[in-house]
């Protein structure tokens, strides 16, 4: 009986999916998230997996940051992503990121189904009129997936959260640790990331964003 994980956080499109995945698989056993970061407990609650459908931009995802550190971390989980982007070049950096497919939110429900079939049987899937060329990541790019990838998935949650600009005492009190314990993580990310302090965390972060331009200014943070 396969496990087939479903990451979006609009309802109403997460039980698209889900109805696809059982048209697909009547047999599947569907879990949702509505966050990378209720994904992350799932996966941890799920580790084999037959296969995931990760929405781009979720709470908690900042562009391809989620699907970088997934596929690093887990490997074996095929990953199909989701989003409202039609744009050729966001759909080809999914794949070069380590998806195994990429279904428009405009996807008629029989696509997606074609699709999940495709990837299960270890194949690429693009819808047809994003077939056709490829893209090479950056070195910049492919060198701070593979540092996003490393962390751990709890570094990774704290990575998220300051991207999106939360201090060290609203990460604590959201995760139930200590403000100690996020200055502790906040060390290892800066190392594994190669930077030296909380903003260059967020430029680093802001490399995997579809728009790499697109970044808020961050608070300070006196207990950083």
């Amino acid at each position: 009986m396969p496990d087939v994980l479903i990451a979006d956080d609009h309802p109403l499109f997460r039980d698209a999916l889900r109805r696809a995945v059982i048209t697909a698989l009547p047999d599947a056993q569907t879990h949702c998230a509505d966050s990378v970061h209720a994904l992350l407990g799932l996966i941890e609650q799920y580790p084999e997996a037959d296969l995931l459908l990760l929405d781009l931009h979720m709470p908690g995802a900042r562009g391809y940051s989620a699907l970088a550190h997934i596929r690093g971390q887990y490997p074996g989980l095929p990953t199909i992503v989701v989003s409202g982007h039609e744009e050729a070049q966001v759909a080809r950096r999914a794949l070069a990121h380590g998806a195994s497919g990429y279904i428009p939110k405009s996807t008629p429900g029989d696509e997606i189904v074609k699709a999940i079939h495709a990837v299960l049987e270890g194949d690429t899937w693009l819808p047809h009129q994003l077939v056709g060329g490829e893209i090479a990541l950056k070195n910049d790019e492919a060198d701070i997936a593979a540092r996003v990838a490393s962390l751990t998935p709890q570094q990774f949650r704290v990575l998220t959260m300051i991207a999106e600009g939360q201090l060290n005492k609203q990460i604590a009190w959201d995760l139930g640790v200590s403000e100690a314990t996020v200055k502790a993580h906040m060390t290892a990310i800066m190392r594994k990331l190669g930077v030296n302090n909380r903003t260059q965390v967020a430029l680093a972060a802001s490399q995997l964003a579809v728009d790499p331009g697109a970044m808020q200014p961050l608070p300070d943070d006196e207990s950083e």
